[in-house]
């Protein structure tokens, strides 16, 4: 068993009355959570000033970490996306107890928030047995949101939601 901790919000700079909150997400892949380290350390400094809209990108192989700050250097809106991901126990847990005898062949995460509200949290995973293909979209607790099927047979392809 899994001991799960949920991560409190990091208030990452005071802008005069306004706090800039970041949500960091509690994912089993370390990679992911080297870039939000990364991105928790990172200091805007004096670059930042004078624009209406600061956009900070941090990219690495499998994905990347955007965020837009406002002019008074506050954050407001943060978009992480990797591909090739540690997929969550409950996510692979439900896979396979609804797919059994599936292969996954692709997966990617998708993380968004705005001025410190989580709007998207999702896993887009594609699963493959024999000649069908189906796409799925998960929560990280392994609760399906999306499933269609792409079936291919002989340079035809159907899409049946």
């Amino acid at each position: 068993k899994i001991k799960i901790e949920e991560l409190p919000g990091v208030i990452i700079k005071r802008v005069r009355t306004d706090f800039s909150v970041y949500i960091p997400d509690n994912n089993p892949d370390q990679k992911i959570k080297i870039v939000e380290e990364k991105f928790i350390a990172y200091d805007l400094g004096k670059d930042a000033e004078g624009y209406e809209e600061y956009l900070v990108v941090m990219e690495v192989k499998n994905g990347s970490l955007t965020t837009t700050y406002n002019e008074q250097l506050k954050l407001v809106r943060v978009v992480e996306q990797f591909k090739n991901v540690i997929l969550p126990s409950e996510v692979i847990y439900s896979i396979y107890r609804t797919y059994p005898c599936w292969t996954i062949v692709n997966d990617s995460f998708v993380y968004s928030q705005e001025d410190g509200d989580i709007i998207k949290k999702q896993y887009n995973v594609k699963i493959k047995k024999d000649k069908e293909t189906i796409k799925l979209l998960l929560r990280p607790n392994g609760k399906f949101l999306k499933q269609s099927n792409l079936i291919i047979q002989k340079n035809r392809l159907s899409i049946l939601a």
